[in-house]
C-alpha cells in the first residue's frame, strides 16, 4: 500500500460528500499527482458506462465517473465496486465490479455486506498500489450504530486505508454543530481518531457569526473545523442524490423533465441547467406542464412500473395533448412506444402513450455500452437543428426496441457505431437510447445556440473553491 488517503465522510446523505470527493480528485492531480477516486459502495440510479474486467464494459456510480475524470483519470469500474441501483422501496439490483449479480440482489443485507466486502476491499487494495493519493467518498453517515458491524463502507474503508478523513456538514440545514459533534462521538474510537477536520458547507452569511461554535466544538472533540463553503449553487455538478427542485424563475425556452419515482440517469441533465435562456424544471402533475416548451421523458430504472404511475398521476393525458417537443431518453422512449414486453420478468408488460409506433421487448442481458452516435442527414419540426450532428454517449439498457410491425414505420433519427437505430422521431416527438447528448457542445450549440461549460471548467472551479476557502495547508497536510 503505497497511496496517501483522504477520505469525505458525512453527517447525513446530501451534506456534500460528493462534489468535495470530486473538488479534491481535481485539487490534487493539479498537484501533479496520480489520483484516484473510491468508492466502496453507491447505491444510485445514475450510473454511466466504463471500462470493466476481461474487456467487457461494465458501470460505476456517475459520482465516481466525474470524480474520475475530474482527477484526469479514466473511470474504471473498480473505483466503484459495488453499486446498489433501487428498484423498489425494499429491492436494489447489485452491480459488482460492473457487472450485474442476480443471485446477490436476492440475498439479505447484513448477509449480502460480508460477501461484498472482500471484493470492494480487493479493488481498494489495488487502487492504492497504483496511485499515489485516493480520494475516498463515503456513503450515508459512518454513526450508523445498527449497521456498524456490517459497515464496510465507511467504517470498514476508514480502517483498511488508513485515511485523514474529513467529516462534512450541511449547515443550511441547521444543527450542524450538533450533526458533527453527535457523529463524530458515535463512530467507534479508532475511526474517530482519523477525523483530522470538520467541514461546513452551505454556509450563508458572515462566516465571523460562527464563533465561538468551531472553538468550542474543537475544545468537545479535539477537532478542527478546517474550511466554512459558502453555499454555491452554480457549481455545475450533477447533485447525485435525487431531484432538484428549485422553481424555475424567470422568461426563456420552459424545459420540463418527468420526475417518475425511479427516475435515473438524471445527472445528464445538469448541462440544461447552466443554459442561459433555458428554464429547466420537474414534473409531477399535470399543472407542472402547462405552457411548457419541451417535455422530457428521462431514463427508468422500472418502466412500467413509472409508466403506471404517470398514468396514475393523469400526465399521460398531458404529454399526448402538448404540441411542442416532446423527448423521450432510453426508459422515456420505451414509454413513448406502443407496448413494453418482458418475458423474462425483468421489468414488467404495459401499453405504451402510442406516440411513437414502436414496441419493446425486454432482455434479460443488460445491454452496456459507450459508443458515437450519428443523427440523420434530415429530420423534422423542432429537431431538424440536430440533423448530421454526431455526438458520443452511453447505452445502458435491458429494452430492444423494433418499429411496430402493424403500424407505418417512423423515422430513425439516430444511429450508433454499429449503424444500428437507437432513435426514432415522428413529428415533434423524438426518442433516443443515447444518454450524455446534452454533455456534447455540439448538441447543446444545435438545439440551443451555445455549448455551455465543459466539465474541465467546472472541475477546475471546484479545485479553486476549496482552494480559497480551506484553511491554508490544509488539503496539503491531508496526504503529508
Amino acid at each position: 500500500m503505497s497511496a496517501k488517503t483522504v477520505m469525505v465522510l458525512g453527517t447525513t446523505s446530501g451534506a456534500g460528500k460528493s462534489w468535495l470527493a470530486t473538488a479534491l480528485c481535481r485539487w490534487y492531480a493539479r498537484q501533479g499527482l496520480k489520483v484516484a477516486p473510491f468508492k466502496a459502495q453507491n447505491m444510485s440510479n445514475n450510473a454511466r458506462v466504463v471500462p470493466g474486467l476481461n474487456g467487457l464494459m461494465g458501470e460505476i456510480g456517475s459520482a465516481q465517473y466525474f470524480q474520475a475524470l475530474a482527477a484526469k483519470r479514466v473511470p474504471e469500474v473498480r473505483m466503484n465496486p459495488v453499486l446498489l441501483k433501487p428498484e423498489a422501496d425494499t429491492q436494489s439490483q447489485v452491480v459488482v465490479l460492473g457487472e450485474v449479480d442476480p443471485a446477490l440482489s436476492s440475498v439479505p443485507w447484513r448477509e449480502r455486506s460480508a460477501l461484498l466486502k472482500p471484493r470492494a476491499r480487493a479493488a481498494l487494495h489495488e487502487l492504492l498500489r497504483e496511485n499515489e493519493v485516493v480520494v475516498i467518498e463515503g456513503a450515508g453517515s459512518p454513526a450508523e450504530i445498527n449497521l456498524a458491524p456490517s459497515d464496510y463502507v465507511n467504517l470498514g474503508t476508514a480502517r483498511d486505508s488508513k485515511a485523514a478523513c474529513l467529516l462534512v456538514t450541511d449547515i443550511d440545514r441547521g444543527g450542524a454543530f450538533a450533526h458533527l459533534y453527535g457523529t463524530h462521538q458515535l463512530m467507534p474510537e479508532d475511526v474517530r481518531a482519523q477525523v483530522k477536520g470538520f467541514v461546513l458547507n452551505r454556509f450563508r452569511g458572515d462566516a465571523g457569526l460562527l464563533a465561538p461554535g468551531p472553538e468550542q466544538l474543537e475544545h468537545l472533540t479535539g477537532v478542527p473545523t478546517i474550511a466554512t463553503l459558502p453555499m454555491w449553487r452554480g457549481h455545475g455538478l450533477p447533485e447525485e442524490d435525487g431531484v432538484f427542485d428549485d422553481a424555475a424563475t424567470g422568461s426563456g425556452l420552459r424545459i420540463a423533465v418527468i420526475a417518475y419515482p425511479r427516475i435515473s440517469n438524471l445527472d445528464e441533465f445538469q448541462p440544461l441547467r447552466q443554459l442561459a435562456g433555458v428554464r429547466l424544471s420537474w414534473a409531477r402533475e399535470p399543472k407542472d406542464l402547462q405552457g411548457v416548451d419541451w417535455i422530457i421523458l428521462p431514463g427508468s430504472k422500472s418502466t412500467a412500473a413509472d409508466l403506471a404511475w404517470l398514468r396514475a398521476q393523469k400526465l399521460d393525458l398531458a404529454i399526448n395533448a402538448h404540441r411542442g417537443r416532446v423527448l423521450g431518453i432510453c426508459g422515456g422512449l420505451q414509454m413513448l412506444g406502443e407496448a413494453l414486453i418482458d418475458t423474462h420478468g425483468v421489468d414488467g408488460n404495459a401499453p405504451g402513450l402510442g406516440l411513437l409506433p414502436l414496441v419493446t421487448a425486454f432482455e434479460r442481458e443488460k445491454l452496456l455500452r459507450s459508443t458515437e452516435f450519428s443523427f440523420a442527414a434530415s429530420l423534422d419540426g423542432g429537431w431538424q437543428g440536430l440533423a448530421g450532428v454526431r455526438a458520443s454517449g452511453y447505452e445502458i439498457r435491458h429494452g430492444r426496441t423494433q418499429p411496430h410491425s402493424g403500424l407505418p414505420p417512423p423515422q430513425v433519427a439516430l444511429r450508433n457505431a454499429a449503424g444500428e437505430a437507437v432513435g426514432w422521431q415522428s413529428g415533434q416527438v423524438l426518442g433516443v437510447y443515447a444518454h450524455g447528448l446534452f454533455e456534447q457542445p455540439a448538441v447543446l450549440k444545435a438545439l440551443f445556440g451555445q455549448s455551455g461549460r465543459s466539465l474541465d471548467a467546472v472541475f477546475d472551479g471546484l479545485a479553486d473553491f476549496v482552494d480559497l476557502h480551506f484553511q491554508p495547508g490544509r488539503l496539503a497536510g491531508l496526504i503529508g
